[in-house]
């Protein structure tokens, strides 16, 4: 009877086991998508850095080959995925006043707007999906106002575009 036990519980916990493990989450992306292609963003916010839209670019390439099973491909009609985006907003504001109407700390808010193509053939039983996925991603960061933000801006736009960055990796993998 021991060993009838033993084996089924071999047997159960076989059947548990992972058949692989993996650091990079697919979530629901669809396994049709292999490679994907950034178009360098657009730059609308007139306060903006000059090269802020290209760092923003890079960042998400780099994020998106880290994070995912996508390849970066440069030509967009070899890609099943085409980002496309625009900077919308850079804006600094005071918040958490003090007496006086003085602030104690400012805040750095980008605002971006970004178009997904999915360029994969779909199955004639297939479902028809959406052709393109929208996001809209508004960050922000806070500084102490007895900072200069020509100081502090460099540290500011590494954070706000890591978070900018994962709104489009979770995107990708959850079509939230």
């Amino acid at each position: 009877m021991k060993i009838l036990l033993n084996i089924a519980l071999v047997f159960l916990l076989a059947s548990c086991w992972p058949s692989s493990i993996s650091f990079k989450d697919k979530g629901s992306m669809d396994e049709r998508w292999k490679f994907f292609s950034v178009k360098t963003l657009e730059n609308n916010a007139a306060n903006a850095p000059l090269s802020y839209q290209a760092d923003l670019t890079e960042a998400i390439k780099t994020g998106v080959q880290n994070n995912t099973s996508l390849k970066l491909n440069s030509n967009p009609n070899d890609s099943q995925l085409n980002i496309e985006g625009r900077i919308t907003a850079y804006d600094v504001s005071p918040i958490a006043m003090q007496i006086g109407d003085v602030a104690a700390k400012n805040r750095l808010t980008i605002s971006t707007n970004f178009i997904i193509f999915i360029n994969v053939e779909r199955a004639e039983n297939e479902k028809l999906a959406e052709d393109r996925m929208t996001l809209t991603s508004t960050r922000f960061a806070d500084y102490n106002s007895d900072s200069d933000l020509s100081v502090v801006e460099a540290q500011l736009l590494e954070e706000i575009n890591k978070q900018i960055v994962q709104d489009v990796i979770n995107k990708l993998l959850s079509n939230w």
